[in-house]
């Protein structure tokens, strides 16, 4: 009786995990990464371009940063899955009237989607500074990674 207990829950879990692992990952919706920072991203056009906004949570300046647009493009799926590779670039605007834009960022990572179904970002970052001038150029690049998970 043990054994057929074993046999039928493990026959459970795989066929429930089956469909869900080939799962393929959709960008568009809304996005949060560990750090409490929100993404938006519409739907994809037949070109794979998109567009969205990016509201951070966290920032290094003193300035207040605005929900800030981003456009980027997704690779089609390739033969190993369904689980795309994609960039997009953030031109961050800021809340002072008439202060340009002084700094990029620049995304790239790939859509996954684990056994339970739950979808993630994994995701590198540069952002670039202005500096004043070239001597100052090692102090303009930031690097970092981010998972993203879905909010809906």
């Amino acid at each position: 009786m043990e054994h057929l207990r074993c046999c039928l829950l493990l026959g459970l879990v795989l066929l429930g995990l089956g469909p869900v692992a080939s799962r393929k990952c959709e960008l568009q919706g809304l996005w949060r990464n560990e750090l409490g920072s929100n993404m938006t991203i519409s739907a994809l056009d037949v070109a794979g371009t998109f567009s969205g906004s990016y509201q951070t949570a966290v920032t290094a300046t003193n300035k207040q940063i605005l929900v800030s647009p981003l456009k980027g493009a997704q690779q089609p799926p390739g033969t190993k899955g369904q689980q795309p590779t994609f960039g997009f670039t953030v031109q961050w605007q800021f809340a002072a009237r008439g202060l340009p834009p002084d700094s990029t960022t620049v995304f790239v990572g790939q859509c996954f989607v684990d056994r339970r179904g739950k979808e993630m970002l994994e995701m590198a970052w540069l952002l670039r500074e202005e500096v004043p001038s070239r001597k100052d150029t090692w102090k303009a690049t930031r690097v970092g990674t981010n998972v993203f998970t879905r909010v809906k």
